[in-house]
């Protein structure tokens, strides 16, 4: 039991809604904190208003209150539970901090005898205030960048005179770097000034001198009531100051620390967690370190909390940083606990690592047209990649692998720059695809000084790229037949992909993959154990790689592969990847829940996924975790080794649909909708036709290949004219067009960005009603889930909408034909397992918009909102099971339910806000109404006539 006694019921807050500089890696830090403290028998209550993750899922705590995260929410549900001993506020990012803080002042917490644990109010309220923050490193001899606080305009001035340009402005109690920026001269310092003092909720910004060019380095600490600490994980920037951590590439072991300073640097970080408070809990510490031979340490600052970087660091060790926190919180020393992969060892065993992990973010600048893509202090990202490896560079090229960026990795697929121009000015200008602009730069024969000046990047690591980049030279010399086994081997053990060396080899990707096999260069699987093989571990969590064959004393000729597989019946589950506007938490959330059910049924779970944010890659979900690329050459290699019955891939959004015609090509079973189906049902032109066989209406519609063709379409359909491309995601590239230039410009457009796709033009029905409905069949029963109308009009991306369970104005007419043709459709794919419809109503008419034979986005939200746990049944059904007939279904929702988006355009302050077709929000939230009179239902449906105006 835990130490201390008194605590037996705890509230945890989460982290809403996801949105930039604050998403899933604290909801996959909430859940493994919820399941550590149920292990403890505690009693467990979580505030929290985000349906689409795992986290409020009712089996997660024992109360899940799917409310807004307010002061007067915590105040309802301390009634409620006056049981309630305690509050964890550190796994739900800064929005539970402030929280925290609110309730605190406001007295509630005492009102109501709660606790705070794993961290204590003076230690938020010294972090995040930069002057306290600052004179306590001055105190205790941690040097700082040359700062000052500025609560005025004025005051701002004054300091930006002392300290002269360049300078680094950061608004005080923000998320993900919001209101900060580095400014060069008075104009851009004046309006970043004002910016920050708007944004900072206490109206106060620090100013500090610009720490250009140093070294970045972020450490992951725990310490427990005995003062005991541990570093768990030190990750190294790749990027220089001056790049949000957020935004940047990051190793993990350090790489280009001296060990000297590395020491120091720890004496640094355990002093700094002590001197801010005495808690038991989770910390992570940033340092920048001068790139010259002295290695001055300066502090930047420390989050009292479990942050982005702990899920990153969890991931990267196996070292469940939330798990072992929050035990600690509850009064356990870490040489009581045990590590939780070896099982034999302690938790106060700091991990090692034998193999080096990557970190990429993924950007999203395509849905915020006319951004400033250049990266800064303020965090731009939308999710994020993790690649392990044997070395950096396999690392780095597994990670641009798992982007899905149509990118192969670095180089050798004929996308780089070739402008040198534009190679100098992105490399300037840190821009989001540096990672790649890197390696063109050295293939056009900029020097790497020359490009270590521009960029300030650590030259240990462009010798990384220029080394890959001679390899590439190397290799392509050689031609498929004449290329030496030692060569092949190096560039896989390097990350080459079979794509990449097919290109460099001027030959089909399938003949490299040949060839390997022929060669016998076999990728084998490695265990990520916490402690570089010393000790045995229990947890089947791999990554693959490439070994040179070890001879044995009696001759047997052998590479080491750590991934034993079992005799008993598999099933893959394939992610969804990095998370993006269109793809995000949600998906993950049915990935959990299907291995979980496929587990249910008696299969052996293996899951395969890049995204060390989420739950799904926690080492203890599935029965087996391969952390690798959602990439064919990756899969392809771990289906040939494991051998599965089959893949569900209808559960990893479109990341895992993308790869079914090649899983149905190369003959392995895809578990319940056949490729066939989902093939269907994204080409916009054979589905429609399959509506006009069922007589079930569309909009008018024709399909273009080209611009001439679109405009002779234009003459029949009548503007305005909705253009869709096939196989996409998130609404990309859809558009409402209203003459024929601004037709031919879009199409123009697309076709240059996604060559030779189908495009689908159809006649927008103006000022229609928007609905949808997800539904699970069998192959014969179909059972509707639920139907949703969006009280935004037609022509905003379903995902931009709120949308309202049940519908609030559809008559039984409309709901009839909406169920009919639910049915139809879904029979007429042959579906088995998930589906998704979309609607337009005019008239009194249900037009078909599209179908989707898979997971989608409002699965979950609907299973919150009725209480009923759908993904597993639909999983069962996928695997052939159970029928929709023998499941009972009792949806239970008392008024309605609202799934409300949320957007993350205060990043981008120059972007076009309007909605249209194409997605934008970065989250959702849920509001329970008891009727259509509350009055936040009435402000909803007021401000769609916003929509409406022509």
């Amino acid at each position: 039991m835990p130490k201390n006694k008194n605590i037996k019921s705890i509230l945890l807050i989460g982290s809403g809604p996801i949105i930039i500089g604050q998403a899933c890696e604290f909801d996959y830090s909430g859940s493994q904190a919820l399941r550590s403290l149920r292990e403890d028998g505690i009693e467990t209550i979580l505030i929290n208003s985000n349906p689409a993750t795992i986290m409020t899922d009712p089996a997660m705590a024992d109360h899940v209150y799917l409310l807004p995260l307010t002061t007067k929410s915590i105040v309802k549900i301390l009634k409620e539970h006056p049981q309630i001993d305690a509050v964890l506020p550190t796994m739900g990012g800064q929005t539970a901090l402030n929280l925290c803080i609110e309730a605190d002042e406001k007295g509630i917490w005492e009102d109501f005898g709660v606790e705070i644990i794993g961290v204590n109010i003076d230690a938020i309220n010294i972090t995040e205030d930069r002057e306290k923050f600052r004179e306590l490193m001055l105190k205790i001899g941690v040097g700082m960048a040359p700062q000052a606080t500025a609560t005025s305009f004025l005051k701002g001035k004054e300091i930006a005179q002392e300290f002269g340009f360049p300078l680094c402005i950061r608004a005080s109690f923000t998320l993900g770097g919001a209101g900060a920026s580095i400014v060069y001269d008075e104009k851009e310092f004046d309006e970043a000034l004002t910016r920050g003092l708007e944004i900072s909720p206490i109206h106060e910004v620090m100013i500090d001198k610009a720490m250009m060019g140093w070294k970045e380095y972020e450490l992951e600490l725990l310490r427990d009531k005995n003062d005991n600490v541990v570093i768990i994980c030190t990750i190294e920037n790749m990027d220089p100051m001056g790049i949000h951590t957020g935004d940047s590439i990051t190793v993990a072991p350090a790489m280009t620390l001296s060990d000297k300073t590395f020491q120091k640097m720890r004496d640094m970080a355990i002093h700094m967690m002590r001197s801010i408070g005495n808690f038991a809990g989770g910390c992570n510490v940033q340092f920048a370190v001068s790139p010259d031979e002295n290695e001055e340490i300066i502090a930047i600052e420390i989050n009292p909390r479990v942050s982005r970087s702990s899920a990153l660091a969890s991931k990267a060790t196996g070292y469940p940083i939330a798990k072992i926190a929050a035990k600690l919180a509850l009064g356990y020393n870490l040489d009581e606990l045990s590590n939780q992969i070896t099982k034999s060892t302690s938790a106060l065993f700091e991990p090692t690592l034998d193999y080096v992990i990557v970190k990429i973010p993924r950007w999203n600048f395509d849905k915020f047209e006319g951004s400033d893509r250049t990266l800064g202090l303020q965090m731009k990202a939308v999710g994020e990649v993790m690649g392990i490896g044997r070395s950096f560079q396999e690392a780095l090229h597994k990670a641009t692998q798992s982007l899905e960026i149509k990118r192969n990795g670095l180089g050798a697929d004929g996308k780089g720059y070739k402008n040198y121009d534009q190679i100098i000015d992105k490399l300037t200008n840190a821009s989001w695809d540096r990672v790649f602009v890197l390696y063109d730069a050295i293939q056009m024969g900029i020097p790497l000084s020359r490009i270590h000046d521009i960029t300030k990047i650590d030259m240990w690591f462009l010798k990384q790229y220029e080394e890959l980049f001679q390899l590439e030279k190397e290799i392509s010399k050689y031609s498929i037949d004449t290329i030496q086994r030692e060569l092949l081997l190096e560039a896989k053990q390097k990350g080459y992909g079979d794509r990449q060396i097919a290109h460099m080899l001027n030959c089909l990707e399938s003949e490299v993959y040949n060839k390997r096999r022929e060669l016998k260069i076999n990728r084998v699987y490695k265990l990520v154990d916490t402690c570089a093989a010393e000790f045995k571990a229990q947890t089947p969590y791999y990554y693959s790689t490439f070994e040179s064959e070890v001879e044995t004393a009696d001759g047997e000729v052998s590479v080491a592969n750590e991934s034993i597989v079992t005799d008993k019946k598999k099933i893959i589950v394939l992610g969804s990847g990095p998370n993006r506007i269109g793809q995000g938490i949600e998906f993950d959330y049915c990935c959990v829940h299907g291995v979980l059910a496929a587990a249910e049924c008696g299969y052996e779970t293996i899951m395969i996924n890049c995204n060390p944010e989420t739950v799904s890659t926690d080492f203890d979900i599935a029965d087996k975790l391969y952390f690798e690329p959602v990439f064919w050459e990756h899969i392809y290699d771990i289906i040939q080794h494991e051998k599965p019955e089959g893949v569900i891939v209808q559960l990893g959004g479109q990341t895992a649909l993308k790869l079914a015609e090649k899983l149905e090509r190369y003959g392995v079973k895809i578990m319940g909708t056949t490729f066939q189906s989902l093939d269907l049902a994204e080409d916009r032109g054979s589905f429609s036709t399959l509506l006009k066989e069922n007589n079930i209406p569309y909009p008018k519609f024709d399909v273009a290949e080209t611009a001439d063709e679109a405009l002779a379409i234009a003459d029949v359909l009548d503007f305005p004219i909705l253009v869709r491309p096939s196989y996409v995601l998130g609404g990309q590239g859809m558009k409402i067009v209203i003459n024929k230039q601004e037709l031919e410009e879009h199409v123009i457009d697309l076709l240059k960005s996604i060559p030779g796709n189908k495009l689908l033009l159809d006649h927008y029905l103006d000022g229609a009603i928007e609905a949808e409905a997800d539904a699970i069949c069998d192959g014969e029963n179909v059972y509707i889930i639920g139907i949703m109308e969006h009280i935004e009009p037609c022509g905003i991306h379903s995902g931009d909408s709120n949308a309202t369970l049940p519908p609030f104005n559809l008559g039984e007419f409309v709901m009839q034909q909406i169920k009919d043709h639910t049915k139809k459709i879904a029979l007429a794919l042959n579906t088995v397992g998930l589906i998704n419809i979309q609607f337009a109503i005019k008239d009194d008419t249900v037009y078909i918009i599209e179908a989707n034979p898979r997971a989608s986005r409002t699965v979950p939200f609907i299973a919150k909102a009725y209480k009923e746990p759908y993904v597993n049944y639909a999983t069962k059904v996928m695997l052939g099971e159970k029928k929709v007939t023998d499941f009972e279904f009792n949806p239970q929702l008392e008024g309605y339910a609202i799934k409300q988006p949320v957007f993350s355009f205060n990043k981008f302050p120059n972007v076009n806000k309007k909605l249209g077709p194409e997605m934008k929000s970065t989250g959702e939230s849920i509001l329970f109404i008891e009727s259509l009179k509350d009055d936040e239902f009435y402000d909803l449906y007021s401000r769609r006539k916003m929509y409406l105006s022509k």
